[in-house]
């Protein structure tokens, strides 16, 4: 007796332990299947996950440039209908496959004194690792183009943070040869400034060329190249933008190829989790005249900063 009351209750006890064993197991599973779309998984990893972002959606790119900023950017030119500007100045969506990740549009302008194009790109950036917030991500984003940007030494300010020395490597208006030193450095084609030539370079070293003085003076060049205003140190040089969003910077060059003269004007400001990049450019119809810089920056920062506080309302 004592033995047969003593098996069935040993298998009872084994059953009731597999039966705990199940539903611990069943009740882990289903935990782990209801949390699979979350960022950090469970309640006690969810609460040390990062951030999201600030921004889940992205605005539609082509209605969000006021009217006026935009003819601020894109001056009215010839004889055009009001039909033909209000198409103008609606511009053109980017063709995109997820508008809430990326979206884009673009003006142009033609005008007497040149064409000029107008380009907004909206980036946002999301981090699939729990670890790592949005804006972080986009900070990280944010970084690579700026450094890909290049910015000179000295352009981490709106205002100028040095002046060129006469040590400066670039020989700025040949200034580097006042001691003697830039004729042993001077190579065709290097110092591609205004009043920078080689032939100027000799003249101001001193001694070392004793023939320069009966050279002619240099003629200037018949194509431009660069404007002075634009070296490291001035306060429209390519540089970082205080006071833009969270983080921003502006680049500038000019491009004088046989194709055409243009300047290209470039702002790059992050919002959050948010990345948007300004390009605006002027082609100029007289090869011989260079897009004013100062004007162009002024009107593209004019942008940047209403796109800012659109998003921040």
């Amino acid at each position: 007796m004592q033995r047969r009351s003593f098996v069935p209750g040993t298998a009872l006890a084994t059953v009731a332990a597999l039966a705990a064993t199940l539903t611990a197991c069943t009740g882990g599973s289903g935990s782990g299947s209801g949390s699979a779309d979350t960022k950090g998984g469970g309640a006690a990893a969810t609460s040390a996950s990062a951030e999201p972002g600030k921004y889940k959606t992205l605005p539609e790119p082509c209605g969000l440039p006021s009217k006026g900023i935009l003819r601020r950017l894109l001056p009215p030119g010839g004889t055009e209908s009001p039909q033909d500007a209000d198409k103008v100045y609606a511009g053109t969506a980017d063709i995109t496959y997820d508008t809430d990740r990326r979206v884009g549009c673009r003006w142009k302008r033609e005008a007497p004194d040149g064409t000029r194009h107008l380009t907004l790109d909206f980036e946002r950036v999301v981090s699939y690792d729990p670890a790592v917030s949005d804006d972080d991500k986009a900070q990280n984003v944010y970084g690579k183009k700026e450094l890909a940007a290049q910015l000179p030494s000295g352009g981490t300010s709106t205002a100028p943070t040095s002046t060129p020395s006469s040590s400066d490597k670039d020989g700025k208006d040949g200034k580097d040869d006042r001691n003697g030193q830039g004729a042993q450095n001077d190579a065709p084609g290097q110092d591609g400034k205004p009043g920078g030539d080689q032939e100027a370079g000799k003249t101001a070293a001193g001694g070392k060329a004793s023939t320069a003085p009966s050279s002619p003076p240099p003629s200037p060049p018949t194509s431009p190249s660069r404007n002075p205003s634009d070296a490291p140190g001035s306060d429209i040089a390519p540089r970082v933008l205080d006071g833009l969003a969270d983080a921003a910077f502006l680049n500038d060059k000019l491009i004088t190829a046989d194709s055409g003269v243009h300047r290209d004007v470039t702002i790059v400001f992050r919002s959050s989790n948010v990345i948007v990049t300004i390009a605006y450019d002027q082609w100029s119809a007289d090869k011989t005249t260079l897009p004013d810089s100062r004007d162009l920056q002024e009107k593209a920062q004019a942008l940047a900063q209403e796109l800012a506080d659109r998003f921040n309302e």
